[in-house]
């Protein structure tokens, strides 16, 4: 089922039209009345045929607002769609069903789902979309509005399952990293349900990102453990650097002659000192160095 447009008459003339041959059939009514100067019952009989006919026309005008569509059909058969703007006049056996063409969003429920490692969590998503194909909204599903909330909130689940939350592992994709990729992702998985509903989807981006209540502390703990530890990384790296450049240069520069045995004191000691939470109390020797 796809959209075809079909032509409309303007409602306005049409309207003007009707008005005048309303007055004719007034007009031809009273003049023709039994008992009335040359009245005639074939002219009667025709007023009242027209008058008829004028009352049923009254059911082919409708309104249509910017940004909107009306999905006509004749009998249960589509015949095409409007999208001209202001009053409209069509077969008044046309039934015309309004849909919008405005960009419209939605937020979903807080969705709690386990995420690619299995930890529960609470995820949460804005959707922006627009109704492109107004014949495949009306006909290819039965509420196309409860039709993208359902299956946005289930490509929401499905894309959540493919990602963890954190990221353990350089360069892979996680959920509270990589906004960007994953929500191009989400907005192409909402996007493959919901085509046959005649809709597109502009943007869909998460809105609520956390741990599930009953998890939060111990990921939380965590979340710092791994921090410590990449400091910690970063700090020995940068002591073992300072330590071997300070060992280069005493060296290079003739300034003291070291042992294996002194040389591994030392280490030991730039390591206490530069690797240490807290500053080291320096001991002062006042003998010889041996």
């Amino acid at each position: 089922m796809k959209e075809q447009t079909i032509r409309s008459f303007p409602g306005i003339p049409a309207l003007l039209l009707l008005l005048v041959v309303a007055a004719s059939i007034l007009y031809l009514f009273f003049t023709n009345l039994p008992g009335a100067p040359g009245s005639s019952a074939l002219a009667l009989a025709a007023c009242l045929l027209l008058a008829v006919v004028g009352a049923v026309s009254l059911g082919g005008f409708y309104m249509v607002e910017p940004n909107q569509a009306a999905v006509l059909s004749l009998f249960g058969k589509y015949v095409g769609t409007v999208k001209d703007q202001g009053l409209r006049w069509n077969n008044p056996f046309f039934s015309a069903k309004k849909v919008s063409l405005r960009v419209r969003n939605f937020e979903s429920g807080k969705l709690k789902v386990n995420e690619l490692e299995g930890s529960p969590i609470e995820i949460a998503a804005v959707i922006v979309w627009q109704v492109v194909d107004s014949a495949e909204a009306v006909y290819n599903v039965d509420d196309y509005e409860s039709f993208v909330h359902v299956q946005s909130e289930a490509a929401l689940r499905a894309m959540a399952t493919s990602y963890p939350y954190d990221q353990h592992e350089d360069g892979a994709i996680a959920l509270r990293s990589h906004a960007a990729e994953v929500s191009k992702h989400l907005t192409d998985e909402i996007q493959e349900r919901l085509a046959q509903a005649g809709v597109h989807v502009m943007e869909a981006r998460i809105s609520h990102l956390a741990y599930a209540p009953e998890i939060a502390q111990a990921m939380l703990q965590r979340q710092q453990a791994g921090a410590i530890i990449a400091a910690r990384t970063r700090i020995v790296e940068g002591a073992v650097s300072m330590v071997e450049m300070a060992l280069e240069q005493l060296s290079a520069r003739k300034v003291v002659d070291l042992d294996p045995e002194r040389r591994a004191q030392m280490v030991s000691n730039l390591l206490v000192v530069l690797c240490g939470e807290r500053g080291t109390q320096p001991v002062v020797n006042a003998g010889s160095v041996y």
